[in-house]
C-alpha cells in the first residue's frame, strides 16, 4: 500500500508545480495558497505516510489503515480543491472546505493512532536489521 501513496504523492507534486509555474507565468499570485497546500499537504504529507507504509508496511493491512487511505484519499481532494475554488466562489469552496477539512484531519488521527497502538519496537528494530 506505501507505494500506492507514494505515486499518488507524485501526481500531487505535478499538479502543485505546475500551478507555481501558472503563476509566474501569468502574476496571478492570489492562487499562492493552493499552491501551497497541494505541494504540502498533497505532496509532502502523502509521501511522508506512503515512507512510512513502505517500511512498516503492517500498519496498512489493518482497519485503521484502511480508514486512513480512504478518508485522506476522498478528503484531501475536496480540501484542495476548496483552496482554489475560494478565489472564484468563498461561499461554495467553503463547503468542500468543511467536508474534506475534517476527512483529512480525521485520517492523519487515525494514521497516528495507527502508529501507536500497531508500530512496536521490535518492527523498528527488525528494520534496522535489514537495513
Amino acid at each position: 500500500m506505501g507505494h500506492t501513496w507514494i505515486k499518488l504523492s507524485v501526481l500531487y507534486l505535478v499538479i502543485g508545480i505546475s500551478v507555481g509555474l501558472f503563476m509566474s507565468y501569468t502574476i496571478q499570485l492570489n492562487w499562492a495558497a493552493g499552491h501551497a497546500h497541494v505541494n504540502v499537504v498533497g505532496w509532502l504529507s502523502t509521501l511522508g505516510i506512503g515512507t512510512v507504509l513502505s517500511i512498516y508496511p503492517h500498519l496498512a493491512e489493518n482497519g485503521l489503515g484502511t480508514a486512513t487511505f480512504w478518508l485522506y484519499h476522498i478528503g484531501v481532494p475536496l480540501f484542495l480543491f476548496s483552496t482554489f475554488f475560494v478565489q472564484v466562489n468563498p461561499g461554495v469552496a467553503h463547503i468542500f472546505t468543511f467536508i474534506g477539512g475534517p476527512m483529512f484531519l480525521a485520517a492523519i488521527i487515525l494514521f497516528g493512532i495507527n502508529l501507536f497502538l500497531n508500530l512496536k519496537e521490535e518492527d523498528v528494530r527488525k528494520y534496522k536489521r535489514v537495513h
